[in-house]
């Protein structure tokens, strides 16, 4: 099917940093790179305007056969392609350090593939073997320092470009869905360190606040029953957090969570008597007969000169009817 200009141009703007007008005209390598980088973090994206015709055309048209020429060195490539291998490490140490033969399998292994990702964008590639290959044998050079990703990625961006080389014929036959299928697994691939080392982050994150939080109402030196309401509200979060066991989770934090909805329950309790000016021990027929009264003396018919007013407290009186008889009930059939 002909790739249209107009549906090239409206996928770039609305989702260009996702690759999609990449994923249209076919060029699946480019559209990973962009969903990987947010569009190589905008500033490729918004570059690529002016190339879009060209593209539209090169995928219209039949591939020229290059008889194994070598396509042309690159500057921009080879930055590219050091950056990525970068960034690719970077994810790996972030969120898979920890692995044991990280130096060794790992980080060459993210670069390597960050690298020849860059090489395979628009019509050129390159050697894998040989580009994985050189991560392999630069980055046990570095072992233990951060730092080594940059002459891994460096030292592999130079033997990508050496083996650079024009693809073959694209299969134009491949199904959409086998594209998006195999684009899918590289994307997962690549952020589930990113995830790991998110929610990781976020555990840590929660109980440093808690900690901090626990402090501050120490130095406040506020009364003890403002304290546990403050304590129970602000740390929910954290007690909810550890009691679903993402962090160690115990029955103390089942019962800190349960203690905080029950003082709020209690609160909307003592509400519900005061807007129906009632003792906190009046009987079932107490509640009645005042919610009764006070339905008559605010129901909005009776009060035309204050209609929004009347209709606020008409609508206080039947929710805190509706509560207390709903906790009553139980409390006098036992």
């Amino acid at each position: 099917m002909a790739k249209r200009l107009l549906v090239a141009i409206a996928l770039w703007a609305l989702g260009g940093p996702l690759g999609l007008h990449h994923l249209y005209l076919g060029r699946d390598n480019h559209a990973l790179l962009w969903m990987l980088t947010l569009g190589g973090c905008g500033i490729g994206w918004l570059s690529e305007f002016w190339l879009l015709p060209g593209w539209v055309t090169q995928a219209n048209s039949t591939p020229r056969p290059h008889h194994d020429e070598q396509p042309p060195l690159s500057l921009i490539c080879f930055l590219g392609q050091a950056l990525v291998g970068i960034y690719f490490g970077l994810v790996a140490l972030t969120g898979l350090s920890s692995l044991p033969g990280f130096y060794f399998l790992v980080l060459p292994l993210a670069v390597g593939l960050g690298v020849h990702l860059v090489s395979g964008v628009g019509d050129q590639t390159s050697d894998l073997r040989a580009t994985l290959m050189a991560a392999f044998i630069t980055a046990p050079l570095f072992y233990g320092h951060p730092v080594g990703i940059l002459p891994v990625s460096l030292t592999t961006s130079v033997t990508a470009q050496q083996h650079r080389r024009y693809k073959p014929n694209r299969n134009t036959t491949e199904k959409f869905s086998a594209r998006l299928y195999r684009l899918g697994l590289a994307y997962l691939a690549f952020s589930m360190p990113l995830v790991y080392c998110a929610f990781h982050n976020t555990a840590a994150t929660i109980t440093y606040v808690s900690d901090t939080i626990g402090t501050m109402l120490d130095w406040l030196n506020v009364f003890p029953s403002l304290r546990g309401i403050l304590e129970s509200a602000l740390l929910l979060p954290y007690h909810t957090w550890k009691m679903l066991d993402f962090h160690g989770g115990n029955f103390q934090e089942w019962e800190k969570v349960f203690a905080f909805m029950y003082s709020l329950q209690n609160e909307r309790e003592r509400m519900a008597y005061k807007v129906l000016g009632i003792k906190d021990d009046a009987t079932l027929e107490e509640i009645t007969k005042s919610y009764r009264e006070l339905v008559k003396r605010w129901h909005p018919d009776h009060n035309p000169h204050q209609a929004a007013e009347a209709e606020r407290h008409f609508i206080e009186v039947q929710e805190a009817y509706e509560l207390l008889t709903e906790i009553r009930k139980p409390r006098q059939a036992r």
